[in-house]
C-alpha cells in the first residue's frame, strides 16, 4: 500500500512512529508537508503538487493537521479525497471536531454526556451565559484553542464576567462551561480506532494546574475504564464521524461528560502510559479498509 502522511513536521514523534509503522509492515509512506501542497482544480481532474511535481497515487492518506493551518489542510485533504484516495479521517469529520461549538453541538444531539455549556455573541448578555451554565468556578475557552491554550478558569463571578467580556470585546468566540471539581484536574483520553477504543489513559495536570495537557506538564498513567466510559468514547466518535480520535473525559458524579474529541492525538503520551502499540494500529486499520474512492463524503462539505 503506497500511503501519504499530510504533516509539517517529519520529526514529531507520533509521525515518526506512523512512518515506523508502516514500513514495517512492508508499506511505502511519504511525508508530505501540507502547507507545500498545492491544487489544480480542474473538472473531472483533481490534482495535487508538491515540490513542482504531480504527487503519485496513494491507496490512502493519513491527515496530521495542526490546529493553526486546519483550513488550508483541510483544503488539501479534500483534493486528496476527490482523487478517491482513502482518508484515515475525513476532512468533513476533522472539520466537526476542530469547531468546538459544532462538535458539542452534535454530541448534544446524540445524548452523550457534556458539561454544561453556554454561548453567545453579545457581551449584554454574559451574566445570563454566567447563570445558565450554573455560576462560578467556571472555564472559558476559545472555540479554535488546542493543546490547553486559550483555556481559563474563572474563580468567581467576576473575574468570569471581566474574562468573557475581554474575548468578546476582542471579536474573540467563546465557550463558557461548568467546572467539574470533582474530576480532581484529571481527565481521561481514550484512543479509538474503527469503533473500538483499543487504549485509555489518564491524565493528570502538573502542581496547581487545572489543565491535564501532558505538552502543559501533565502525567499520564494506563486505566482501565468503565463500560459507560468506553461507549461514550465511542458514541463520541461516531457523531463526530472520525475512525480514528482521541476522545478526553471528565469523570463527573453524574457520569463521563466530553470535554473534546481530538482528530490528531499525539502518540507519544498513549504509547509510553499504556505499551500499546497505537500506530501499528492505524497502520492496520488503513490496509483493512482504504479502497479506492470509499468516502463517505467524495470530498464535499
Amino acid at each position: 500500500m503506497k500511503i501519504a502522511m499530510l504533516a509539517r513536521n517529519a520529526n514529531l514523534y507520533s509521525h515518526q512512529r506512523l512512518v515506523e509503522a508502516a514500513v514495517a509492515r512492508g508499506h511505502e509512506i511519504d511525508v508530505i508537508n501540507t502547507l507545500q501542497c498545492y491544487m489544480n482544480i480542474v473538472s473531472r481532474r483533481p490534482e495535487v503538487y508538491y515540490n513542482g511535481q504531480k504527487l503519485p497515487k496513494y491507496d490512502a492518506v493519513i491527515p496530521r493537521i495542526g490546529a493553526s493551518v486546519t483550513f488550508y489542510g483541510l483544503a488539501v485533504l479534500r483534493q486528496f479525497e476527490m482523487m478517491g484516495v482513502f482518508p484515515l479521517n475525513e476532512s468533513v469529520a476533522i472539520g466537526r471536531s476542530r469547531d468546538k461549538l459544532r462538535s458539542m453541538q452534535l454530541l448534544a444531539r446524540d445524548g452523550i454526556g457534556l458539561p454544561v455549556t453556554t454561548f453567545a455573541h453579545d457581551p449584554k448578555q454574559t451574566e445570563e451565559v454566567l447563570r445558565l451554565a450554573g455560576g462560578s468556578p467556571l472555564v472559558i475557552k476559545l472555540l479554535e484553542g488546542t493543546q490547553g491554550i486559550g483555556v481559563v478558569l474563572a474563580d468567581t463571578d467576576r473575574s468570569a464576567k471581566s474574562v468573557i467580556e475581554a474575548f468578546r470585546g476582542a471579536g474573540v468566540n467563546i465557550l463558557v462551561q461548568e467546572f467539574i471539581k470533582e474530576a480532581g484536574g484529571t481527565d481521561i483520553r481514550a484512543l479509538v480506532i474503527g469503533g473500538k477504543v483499543v487504549a485509555a489513559m489518564q491524565r493528570k495536570g502538573a502542581e496547581g494546574e487545572f489543565r491535564s495537557n501532558l505538552h502543559r506538564g501533565g502525567s499520564a498513567q494506563a486505566i482501565k475504564i468503565s463500560p459507560e466510559e468506553r461507549s461514550t468514547a465511542i458514541r463520541a466518535a461516531k457523531a463526530m464521524g472520525l475512525n480514528v480520535c482521541g476522545v478526553d473525559m471528565l469523570r463527573a458524579n453524574h457520569g463521563p461528560v466530553v470535554m473534546e474529541v481530538n482528530s490528531s492525538p499525539g502518540l507519544e503520551g498513549v504509547e509510553k502510559a499504556t505499551g500499546i502499540d497505537i500506530a501499528g494500529l492505524i497502520v492496520d486499520f488503513l490496509a483493512s479498509h482504504a479502497k479506492p474512492g470509499k468516502t463517505k463524503t467524495k470530498g464535499k462539505g
